[in-house]
């Protein structure tokens, strides 16, 4: 035996390998520092630029403190809010995480600095009367602790993996804060119930609307015989009627501030451009459907392109509507402590817009995809014909509600879609005699026929939604007023001898 070619070193050996898992350590703990790190700098930048923007103004050091807060607040908006505008999108595999990511940043702000407010009530969504809060202190100090509280709040939902309302969470603050400032008559209850009644209605619209159209999807197209004649007869219809319902939802919503449009007027544009884009489809759903198999696999083809176009307008609109909940507070700050006076409605400076359109995108970019993965794919399983529906549903729901005047929260309607898509399917496969048929028909080689679930514990087995994110969920949408109310109140005693 060759003593030379034996002889080893294990003591160097092992030495070594201690440096190669150290170096993968540190690594992978650097990897998982780089998203917090960006967006701490992100934070001191916007408090810089607020700084520059306000020299010699009286109540600077203020307004740079807020400007770091809204920034923090944006970014929290980004991870948790913008999870429900691609997640369904990424989900059924119609995008990759990372198309979903920048198509959503880019149409994010886009949504925010084209037609993004540039006026919003300084008392968000007339929850507290300005009246009771007219000092110009108590007023900052409270508009400060709404802002803190929602992020935090929200941030820790999004650490959680519950998809909350950033809407509810700054709402909730700026109640808190109220009451702690001038108590419980400052509040405006009405408007109050209304938001509690949005807790029921929006989840609940949301996936009645989306079951109704997979139910449609599922009787016309997939179990049919000739599933791509069903599908070149109705799927020029169904992206019809999504091109007309975003068309009049971005008229109502997104291009508000840009050009004021009647329910009636929306209703009738998006009609007409429903019509058009039908006629435009049709021959290119009939070309592209050329030559597919007459399978399921097929069929979800023809829907990838509808949907990646429904997160765009989505994110476009949600952009335009909920960069206030960053950035509302904010210039309310800003104008108060610039004028040191209390007004019901402020114009919103283009920094602090550009402060909030950022801070979403970025939010999104850094923190996103936890939500995205929740929403697309831990809840339930989607594809492109599912997803379809949650996006449709969106879009439909809002319109629904403004017509009957209802507050109504795009997170929660979104997200209660997918549940709605899922518990549709749970009840379609056991109990639907149009499936059982087709797939009896389709399966006259099985010796044993498909019948109806009548054991529980398959029953349980065959769940298509999972009951712990559901309950998760829920819970952190019932309390998410409550608690961002009382982490407020406290954070106004705290905030309050600060202001002077």
């Amino acid at each position: 035996m060759d003593v030379h070619k034996s002889y080893k070193k294990p003591t160097l050996d092992k030495d070594l390998d201690k440096i190669t898992y150290i170096e993968e350590a540190a690594t992978n703990v650097g990897r998982g520092l780089a998203a917090p790190g960006f967006a701490f700098l992100f934070i001191i930048l916007s408090g810089a630029v607020a700084g520059i923007y306000m020299t010699g103004t009286h109540g600077a050091a203020v307004i740079m403190a807020a400007a770091a807060i809204g920034a923090y607040m944006a970014l929290n908006i980004g991870a948790n809010d913008v999870a429900n505008n691609v997640g369904p999108a990424v989900g059924s595999r119609a995008m990759t995480m990372v198309t979903a990511l920048i198509i959503a940043a880019l149409f994010e702000s886009a949504g925010a600095l084209i037609a993004g407010g540039d006026v919003v009530g300084t008392i968000s969504k007339g929850i507290i009367d300005p009246n009771m809060v007219s000092d110009p202190s108590v007023f900052m100090a409270a508009m400060m602790a709404a802002l803190v509280s929602s992020a935090l709040w929200i941030n820790l939902a999004t650490w959680l993996g519950a998809p909350v309302s950033t809407t509810h969470s700054i709402v909730g603050g700026v109640m808190g804060a109220g009451i702690a400032a001038a108590g419980m008559s400052s509040v405006n209850w009405p408007t109050m119930g209304s938001i509690v009644a949005s807790w029921v209605i929006s989840p609940l619209l949301g996936g009645v609307i989306a079951a109704i159209f997979l139910a449609i999807i599922k009787t016309f197209i997939i179990y049919q015989d000739d599933k791509i004649a069903a599908a070149r007869r109705w799927v020029p219809i169904l992206i019809a009627i999504m091109t007309g319902c975003f068309a009049a939802y971005l008229a109502m919503k997104g291009l508000k501030h840009l050009y004021k449009i009647s329910l009636l007027e929306a209703l009738a544009g998006g009609f007409v451009i429903g019509l058009v884009s039908w006629a435009i489809v049709r021959p290119l759903i009939r070309m592209q459907s050329e030559g597919l198999e007459n399978r399921n696999q097929s069929l979800r083809k023809l829907f990838a392109l509808p949907l990646i176009c429904s997160a765009a307008l989505l994110s476009f609109a949600h952009g335009a509507n909920d960069v206030a909940n960053a950035v509302g507070p904010l210039a309310a700050i800003v104008h108060t402590a610039g004028l040191g006076e209390v007004v019901a409605k402020v114009a919103i400076p283009l920094w602090v817009m550009a402060v909030g359109a950022l801070g979403i995108s970025f939010g999104l970019l850094l923190f996103g995809p936890k939500l995205i993965n929740m929403v697309g794919q831990q809840i339930t399983k989607l594809n492109p014909m599912r997803a379809y529906c949650v996006a449709l549903s969106a879009a439909i729901t809002v319109i629904v509600a403004s017509g009957l005047g209802l507050p109504v929260s795009s997170t929660h309607i979104a997200v209660g879609a997918v549940f709605g898509v899922g518990f549709f399917r749970e009840w379609y496969t056991e109990r639907s005699t149009r499936r059982m048929e087709y797939l009896n028909k389709n399966n006259v080689q099985m010796e044993k026929k498909v019948r109806p679930v009548r054991n529980r514990e398959e029953q349980n087995r065959r769940m298509l939604v999972r009951r712990a994110h559901f309950m998760t969920i829920v819970a952190a949408w019932v309390i998410t007023v409550p608690a961002a109310a009382l982490l407020s109140g406290g954070l106004f005693f705290v905030l309050r001898p600060l202001m002077g």
